[in-house]
């Protein structure tokens, strides 16, 4: 019998936002083998996908080389899908989860899954550092590099399924145990990389997409969207056999009569006087294309040399506020740390004395200052100004 304290696998199922009434107090079920696919979409879709995906990766490796300023090489996928217990088992115990869902175009969940070492090995090449902790600043490079990543997929996807309102949200990633990622629920498409970083570092990665939003993409890529009306590609009704004459400029099509003669009740009698068959009805060949033209829009370049004159509509959002933090230093305690702690307790901080503090606004760093008293309350001289494209610059 039970004592009523939850188990571990019951612990780990709560975790993962997984109903633990499903394990049925028998404990989880036996771990699927890492090749085995359910029967979450057709193998077409699953082709479509992984297809798409292959004629990515020489972009997405050229464009990982230039942000680490090293040979990246990414190969092609191997896109299956399955469920929540096969995949767990391919994971290793810690991941980076990155949340990209789309939405717009194909909305719906969206995910990239990285193993813990190579998070670390990537965030080491963009910041040119060893030994690299995944802190807040480690977990916004593996964002950035994500985000470059799918900027190249939503560009191919465009151009291949010409849905141009596709978008997704800011790549968002934290680095946690693998029974509390939030996976999609039921099946779901999984596409596994290699990610070849050299000297011998080689990583699997996954990108995750929901089963809904990747049934979309792959009937978009099959072309199965509904096509204009007048070319669905349906045989021409041939109702010539009906005894009924053929329409002006497509005799698979009979004509409608003239309305003045049908059955006697002629509309001349009303002073109105025959409607004219359809296909004489001017501006109503249905037997013509539609003329349609491209639109063309403005340039929204701004001009070499100078700053674009558009740059004044920022005014309208001088008197929005936005939270300005100082930060003195951070650290990383055991809980066992944390819950022992008690007045008088001295923490100390991952920076030296006098080294310079963290100014940041929504918590994204701007500049760095030195504390200072203005009367009696504390304040901090800007020292020096980091600007977003410096960041960038800094990251290649």
């Amino acid at each position: 019998m039970s004592d009523g304290a939850l188990s571990q696998d019951e612990i780990d199922a709560l975790l993962a936002g997984v109903d633990s009434s499903s394990l049925g107090g028998m404990g989880a079920a036996p771990a699927m083998a890492a090749t085995a696919v359910t029967s979450g979409g057709s193998d077409a879709d699953r082709q479509a996908m992984q297809n798409f995906l292959a004629s990515t990766v020489d972009a997405q490796s050229s464009n990982l080389s230039m942000m680490t300023g090293s040979t990246v090489t990414l190969k092609a996928p191997q896109v299956v899908f399955t469920g929540r217990d096969n995949l767990l088992t391919q994971l290793p115990d810690t991941v980076t989860a990155v949340k990209a869902s789309f939405t717009s175009g194909f909305p719906g969940e969206h995910m990239f899954i990285i193993p813990e070492a190579a998070a670390k090995a990537i965030a080491s090449i963009m910041n040119k550092e060893d030994n690299i902790e995944l802190d807040e600043m480690a977990m916004s490079v593996i964002s950035e590099v994500i985000s470059q990543f799918l900027g190249t997929q939503i560009t191919s996807l465009t151009d291949k399924t010409g849905n141009k309102s596709i978008a997704s949200i800011s790549p968002e990633a934290a680095n946690v145990p693998k029974a509390v990622v939030a996976l999609p629920g039921g099946d779901f498409a999984s596409a596994m990389y290699n990610l070849d970083l050299g000297g011998g570092r080689s990583f699997p990665i996954w990108e995750i997409f929901g089963a809904p939003v990747a049934a979309d993409i792959a009937r978009a890529l099959n072309g199965g969207a509904m096509p204009a009306a007048g070319g669905m590609g349906m045989p021409a009704m041939d109702m010539s056999g009906m005894g009924m004459p053929a329409f002006p400029g497509n005799p698979a099509m009979p004509a409608m009569p003239a309305m003045g003669n049908m059955g006697g009740m002629g509309m001349s009698g009303m002073g109105m006087g025959a409607m004219p068959v359809m296909g004489g009805i001017p501006g109503m060949n249905m037997g013509s294309p539609a003329n349609v033209q491209s639109v063309n829009f403005p340039n929204l370049t701004p001009p070499r040399g100078g700053v674009s004159q558009e740059t004044g509509n920022i005014s309208l959002i001088m008197d929005v506020f936005m939270e300005m933090t100082v930060e003195l230093g951070r650290t990383r305690k055991l809980i066992k740390e944390i819950l022992g702690m008690g007045e008088g307790t001295i923490i100390e901080l991952d920076k030296l004395a006098g080294e310079p503090v963290d100014i940041l606004v929504n918590h994204k760093l701007i500049a760095k200052g030195e504390v200072v008293v203005i009367d009696e309350n504390f304040g901090v001289r800007v020292t020096e100004i980091v600007s977003p494209m410096e960041r960038v610059n800094d990251m290649g």
